[in-house]
């Protein structure tokens, strides 16, 4: 559909081409083939076996820590043929299998992994590929806490860590040096949502021999798939749209088996997996996966065009209006501009920008994104309360800030309980 509608212009990719054609579960049987079709199907389908453990129709919870076997021998066969079947909960679950082979069709990636969160998933990517002496060069509007944990953590062993102005492809090349191991970018960005040209983003990574790392939580795999893009690593925060109900915390990150191996045999020591339920409830969020994206696309797009109309809002960010910076690349490689929005009031201080927020009915007041309940905070408050003033401008956050997470209700009524909170707290 065009920018008018619910979401921008097909990708440049096929939603049919998926991953590996069978995948293994855990107790042993094989996933079959995941059938062509779109995301919906996929998102259904995907990574699932037609036959499953007592002939249910969905995937059963294997609630237990630890996997038998018949005897020494089999024990033995199991480690020497390298047997496809689990051992022990650390390193994985039948379920979680299940969940790592759909979203790896969704993604079109060869294999995926889960994490018990996104930063879970951020960190055992980045532990297990760079080594004291190495370098990571991040654009500066990546989620905060990713930058604060390699400012702060990984420093400490001896890795550098540098930030580049987010879409400045020169400055990026130009901090290359023979030390850096990992480019990293969200795309979109939050709360800004600076659109990256993957393509050339990839581009500079392997021309340069360095791994390359899109957080796509905001773009998820409806809207954008990074891989194609010759994207070595896309991250995603599966607590947001994969799981789309606020009601989960879990991580993945996909991409070759040759580069996620080395993660998946850290993640075995580390343990930072998901249980048995959690991944049984990421399944049953992604069964209406794409159903959810095409709502929180319109969503999205027709509160964006709202608020860029009203004379109470100064600015609007959101990758589907003409107004914004990279509408021209969201354009080119977004098949939607997904339910974030931000806004900032004019003439507003944080107290009077803090009375548009609270007097929201539909939306509720929280820190997260991406389920089918709108959400709604001011980022000064609730993400960067603790920064000095000359910080936060240095970040670019906006005491007149607000960011609002569009659910899957009707647009009309999440336009009307803007339009009565800016009325109201004029």
């Amino acid at each position: 559909m065009t920018p008018s509608g619910s979401a921008g212009p097909s990708p440049p990719h096929r939603p049919d081409e998926v991953g590996p054609e069978v995948e293994r579960r855990g107790d042993d049987t094989a996933v079959s083939s995941t059938p062509p079709g779109g995301p919906s199907t996929l998102a259904v389908h995907g990574g699932e076996s037609r036959d499953k453990p007592g002939h249910s129709l969905t995937d059963p919870i294997f609630a237990t820590s630890t996997y038998t076997f018949t005897d020494t021998a089999s024990i033995v066969r199991f480690i020497e043929e390298k047997q496809p079947r689990e051992e022990y909960g650390r390193y994985g679950n039948p379920g979680e299998r299940v969940v790592e082979a759909k979203l790896a069709a969704l993604e079109g990636a060869e294999t995926g992994l889960l994490f018990a969160s996104g930063m879970a998933a951020f960190v055992g990517v980045l532990m297990a590929h760079v080594n004291a002496g190495d370098e990571v060069i991040c654009f500066d509007e990546c989620y905060h806490r990713s930058r604060e944990f390699c400012r702060r953590h990984l420093t400490r062993f001896g890795v550098g860590f540098r930030e580049v102005p987010s879409g400045n492809y020169a400055a990026m090349e130009a901090a290359i040096t023979p030390r850096t191991k990992f480019l990293v970018s969200e795309s979109p960005t939050n709360p800004h949502l600076s659109v990256v040209d993957i393509p050339r983003f990839a581009d500079i990574g392997r021309r340069h021999g360095v791994l390359t790392l899109i957080d796509a939580t905001l773009g998820t795999p409806f809207n954008v798939r990074p891989l194609e893009g010759g994207i070595d690593f896309v991250l995603h925060s599966a607590t947001k749209y994969l799981g789309g109900h606020n009601d989960l915390l879990a991580g993945a990150v996909l991409g070759r088996g040759e580069v996620i191996e080395p993660v998946r045999q850290l993640r075995g020591i580390m343990g930072g997996i998901n249980s048995p339920h959690n991944a049984y409830l990421l399944e049953r969020g992604l069964k209406t996966f794409a159903l959810r994206m095409e709502r929180h696309n319109a969503n999205g797009l027709g509160v964006a065009r709202f608020l860029e109309a009203h004379p109470r809002v100064e600015r609007v960010l959101y990758p589907g209006l003409e107004s914004h910076p990279y509408h021209a690349e969201a354009r080119r490689s977004m098949r939607g501009f997904g339910g974030l929005v931000t806004f900032l009031l004019r003439d507003a201080d944080w107290r009077r920008t803090a009375a548009v927020v609270d007097r929201m009915r539909v939306a509720r007041i929280g820190p997260s994104l991406g389920g089918v309940e709108t959400l709604i905070e001011q980022p000064m408050v609730m993400s960067y309360w603790n920064y000095s003033p000359a910080d936060r401008a240095g970040f670019r956050i906006a005491d007149n800030m607000i960011r609002i997470a569009c659910g899957i209700e009707e647009t009309a009524d999440l336009i009307d309980d803007l339009e009565q909170a800016l009325a109201g707290a004029s």
